[in-house]
């Protein structure tokens, strides 16, 4: 019954915190010499890092970073963006050392920005934008999906990137094979044919 689906939730939701809070008692000092930003973002991905070293059984993590949407003066404000979002990628990869053979990073956001500045030295609300992907048995070092240009005639409305990849064939290729689920559909719901781009 829906109780017992309910009670049964509720229970591991609670052993789960109970887990998270044993975890955050330990001392933890990230290995090979990574060091993360004092940033919300850096210290979140410190904190999924020690529970993967944990070894709580933890599959699947997720953390953000605001501050993207910048509409007046983006140049200063991206600067310091990547800088926080690089440094803490590399640290977290620097951190989990041999364990990045198990663990695959992907990055996206939930919107993209205009492909030309706006009249404040920003950029507006867009269409698409790029995932990145690493770690695990992924394929890196190249793009994968179509590039189609930034000519007026290429942008989606003269105005924005165009998209050319769903991102659930990209999240349904990586659920699949390293996490080994037989039917992306499930995690999906209504999209049962995903595109794999041979990542992994």
């Amino acid at each position: 019954s829906m109780d017992q689906v309910m009670r049964g939730t509720g229970k591991d939701t609670f052993q789960a915190v109970k887990i998270v809070k044993g975890v955050e008692t330990q001392a933890y000092t990230p290995a090979n010499g990574a060091a993360y930003p004092e940033s919300r973002f850096g210290q979140s991905l410190k904190q999924v890092a020690r529970l993967i070293k944990a070894d709580v059984g933890l599959e699947v993590a997720f953390t953000d970073m605001g501050g993207w949407d910048t509409h007046v003066n983006e140049s200063p404000q991206l600067t310091n963006l990547l800088r926080d979002f690089g440094q803490t990628l590399g640290a977290f990869y620097q951190d989990m050392g041999d364990r990045m053979a198990d663990v695959v990073v992907v990055t996206m956001s939930e919107f993209g920005r205009t492909a030309r500045e706006n009249g404040n030295r920003g950029t507006d609300h867009g269409h698409a934008n790029a995932m990145l992907v690493f770690g695990g048995g992924v394929k890196g070092g190249k793009v994968y999906g179509d590039w189609p240009g930034l000519e007026a005639e290429q942008l989606y409305e003269r105005r924005d990137l165009a998209v050319t990849t769903d991102f659930r064939d990209v999240l349904a290729e990586l659920v699949t094979k390293q996490l080994g689920v037989a039917d992306a559909g499930k995690v999906f719901p209504g999209y049962a044919t995903p595109k794999f781009r041979g990542l992994i």
